[in-house]
């Protein structure tokens, strides 16, 4: 669903968006904000890439919205309500996370850290007959049965991060937030893994350093610079030259010619 299309449909009243950012702030104790006046609203079935130079606030922001970092001053939402006011098990039943660091050291199994992602559905004392069944099909939909039963640090990094995606699934989120998911994957598994995530239905805020991913897989793309939104907007809007230039510091050129846009750059002055 794109920018406009989502806009029309909430004003029409065809629902609340699942996440809203209000005016956050954010900044260490005693410093300056480091992130500035953030808001947008996220659509269910709705996926956002945040797109930036190294330094613009991406993962920061992420950190806001899966409760990790408390705003300096606005509210972030989930499903009409302030996240911060929400009990944390109960937000880790609506928002699951995937981060760029991965753990190596565990000696906990492929699928006993997936099945980490069942404990905020727990009410007592272990697993269920239901809760294995979740974890199995999550493992399934990732393509990790060859490695379920090996230990995750014997894993390499993709086959790590396919392994916490599926952690992630088997919270059987509404929300998803990735920070840079296609990192250590291989072309092909990047590519199943967006398609996966396409398909999926659930409202995503995704970190991509690769604009042609950005322009392809989502719905908007907000573009951060110094803190601060710079575009929130369909993909061939918000990743326009003068944006891109603006926020990267480089001389762009998008080529639109065939069916997808093909980005190329250059040092200023060069």
């Amino acid at each position: 669903m794109s920018a406009q299309a989502l806009a029309s449909h909430l004003a029409a009243g065809g629902g609340a968006p699942v996440l809203e950012a209000r005016g956050v702030h954010w900044g260490p104790k005693r410093a300056p904000d480091i992130l500035r006046d953030i808001s947008f609203r996220l659509g269910s079935g709705e996926v956002l890439a945040i797109c930036g130079a190294n330094g613009a606030g991406k993962s920061t922001l992420l950190r806001l919205l899966y409760r990790y970092h408390a705003p300096r001053s606005g509210t972030v939402l989930l499903e009409g309500s302030d996240l911060w006011a929400r009990p944390a098990q109960e937000v880790a039943r609506v928002v699951a996370a995937v981060l760029q660091e991965q753990p190596t050291d565990f000696a906990l199994t492929a699928r006993q850290i997936v099945a980490l992602g069942r404990l905020p559905h727990r009410m007592g004392y272990g697993a269920g007959a239901r809760d294995a069944e979740v974890v199995e099909a999550a493992l399934c939909r990732l393509d990790l049965g060859a490695f379920a039963d090996r230990r995750f640090g014997t894993l390499s990094g993709g086959e790590r991060q396919r392994v916490m995606v599926a952690r992630a699934l088997a919270q059987e989120p509404r929300v998803l937030i990735l920070d840079e998911p296609t990192n250590h994957l291989d072309i092909r598994h990047q590519l199943e893994l967006l398609s996966l995530l396409r398909g999926l239905g659930l409202a995503i805020v995704t970190t991509l350093h690769d604009l042609t991913l950005a322009a392809e897989f989502a719905d908007r793309v907000m573009i951060l610079s110094e803190g601060g939104v710079l575009a929130d907007a369909a993909p061939l809007m918000a990743l326009s030259e003068d944006n891109i230039a603006s926020a990267f510091n480089v001389t762009a050129r998008v080529d639109r010619s065939g069916p997808a846009p093909r980005f190329s750059f250059q040092l200023q002055g060069c």
